[in-house]
């Protein structure tokens, strides 16, 4: 008997000790770890309180540290912020930044939030792309960038900037072009339908072309032919970009949608409807927007008449001061500027003469004793001017935003401030203050939504084995600085932005550091 109790004593403080043993946890060793954060990972639209372990360039580790002992060489405490992918702009002007060693850290993108640019948009691309992947290698840049090659580029490169449609010969060249640059990196063509030297393309070209781009994976990125009723009117622009897809089977993505002027106001509904009638075609239709009511090109691209300026500035001026046809051009300048609102919605934001930048077209006429478009001539004579166009509203702004299919984009360029404030101003307007969408709809509409749209793999989602691009952001503090008065104002809010597995802003301020690389397809 006293054998038994000693072996029933022994048996129950064995169990005992395994029942208050712990599982041992297994060593994690990263770079960075993000805890304490409120994490929305891309895709879901619910956040998760998870930990984020990143090693080298790859998000290395995610879950609740429940069953892993991390050892960090750097712990970010992200109590109270949003932990996010980073931003994607498929949209932007940031070429020339790029280009530039002083300016290729990319900080207005950068400092809101935006860890991928897509560059060569509208059209126009630097051309060529092999010159510039290489430059961007050598220099550093502060982001990743995407690059599209530019139709209209290619097309001066062939036919020069001439209004006439091209040969077989030269569609040939054109192609030649695209596939090369292609086989140089491109994720796809971007088109400026509304803009010379693409807007004397006719729609079988620009198909030609886009087979090429088809038959090699890629998109098809676009500036409508028309986005109000210069030309071909909006609807119809829209149902070119969906032919144009049909016909070459390839994606479509539409750049920053809009409608623009008053002959365009309240066309949002019809072109939701032709979209998504198209999309359950089979076609794969898709679209960004910028959260702003103004948009911004040059006054001459707004206002003037294209065929006007056919064989460049000098050939414009020739025409002008031909008696015969200085008449129309004027008469056609002045519909365009009633177009766009009228002279006092067209603000010049950037100008070589100093002195015009904050007036409106208005204001300027006034002072040179001249009609507004009078005035457009003698402005653009003294060098390029770009405007900022107060020509939508709120209605079609909100319609187009709430479609699944559209992301967030810049279409970031110098003068307006959407360069600047594109992200934080979606967020702080129309997620915080008007509730027009959600925080995940603003979220997995500008990360993983763009990133599925641009064949961008493995980033846009918090995921293990994806590459760690990363940012941090303050949810109450999160906001744009820039306006029209000041667009050259960085955003407020961004904590930390991680790309590539490394630190570009850390506490609000950027390292300096140059983490981006060129995007492969």
């Amino acid at each position: 008997m006293k054998n038994l109790n000693i072996l029933v004593t022994a048996c129950f403080l064995i169990f005992i000790s395994c029942k208050d043993d712990k599982p041992v946890k297994r060593d994690v060793r990263v770079d960075i770890l993000i805890q304490n954060g409120i994490v929305y990972n891309g895709i879901n639209v619910e956040p998760s309180h998870i930990s984020i372990g990143i090693k080298e360039d790859k998000i290395y580790y995610i879950g609740d540290e429940s069953t892993f002992n991390i050892i960090a060489s750097k712990v970010i405490d992200a109590s109270g912020l949003i932990v996010s992918p980073g931003f994607i702009d498929p949209h932007t002007h940031a070429d020339k930044d790029l280009n530039d060693i002083s300016t290729s850290q990319n900080l207005p993108f950068l400092m809101q939030g935006v860890t991928t640019v897509v560059i060569g948009n509208d059209g126009r691309s630097f051309y060529p792309i092999s010159k510039y992947k290489k430059l961007y290698e050598q220099n550093g840049i502060g982001t990743n960038a995407v690059l599209l090659v530019g139709h209209g580029t290619v097309r001066n490169e062939v036919v020069g900037n001439s209004n006439r449609e091209a040969n077989k010969d030269e569609i040939l060249g054109m192609q030649t072009i695209i596939q090369k640059e292609m086989d140089a990196g491109a994720f796809g063509i971007s088109t400026g339908l509304f803009y010379a030297p693409g807007s004397y393309a006719s729609t079988d070209e620009v198909i030609s072309l886009a087979k090429i781009v088809a038959q090699n994976d890629g998109i098809y990125d676009t500036h409508l032919r028309d986005e109000s009723a210069y030309s071909i009117g909006l609807i119809p622009a829209i149902e070119e970009a969906i032919e144009i897809g049909r016909q070459s089977k390839l994606p479509i993505h539409i750049s920053h949608i809009k409608c623009l002027g008053v002959d365009s106001w309240h066309k949002s509904d019809s072109i939701i409807n032709i979209i998504n009638t198209a999309r359950r075609e089979g076609i794969d239709v898709t679209a960004n927007q910028y959260p702003y009511d103004a948009s911004a090109t040059s006054l001459k691209a707004s206002v003037v008449p294209r065929w006007a300026e056919s064989g460049g500035i000098d050939s414009l001026f020739f025409r002008y001061e031909t008696p015969s046809l200085k008449h129309q051009i004027l008469e056609e300048t002045k519909t365009n500027i009633a177009r766009r609102g009228g002279a006092d919605k067209l603000l010049i934001v950037k100008a070589e003469e100093s002195s015009f930048v904050g007036k409106n077209l208005l204001e300027i006429s006034k002072q040179l004793n001249k009609t507004p478009e009078e005035a457009v001539f003698n402005i653009i004579k003294l060098g390029a001017v770009k405007v900022a166009s107060f020509n939508m509203i709120p209605e079609d702004i909100h319609n187009f935003m709430k479609q699944k299919w559209v992301v967030t984009g810049s279409d970031g360029g110098s003068g307006h401030p959407r360069k600047y404030g594109s992200f934080p101003r979606k967020y702080n307007k129309y997620v915080k203050e008007e509730q027009q969408i959600t925080i995940s709809q603003f979220i997995n509409n500008s990360t993983s939504k763009t990133a599925e749209i641009l064949k961008i793999k493995n980033r846009g989602v918090l995921k293990i084995g994806n590459y760690a691009d990363v940012i941090i952001f303050d949810p109450e503090t999160f906001k744009d600085l820039a306006d029209y008065t000041d667009a050259f104002q960085f955003a407020q809010g961004l904590e930390y932005s991680i790309i590539n597995g490394k630190i570009s802003v850390e506490t609000g301020k950027a390292t300096k550091l140059l983490n981006g690389k060129v995007l492969k397809k």
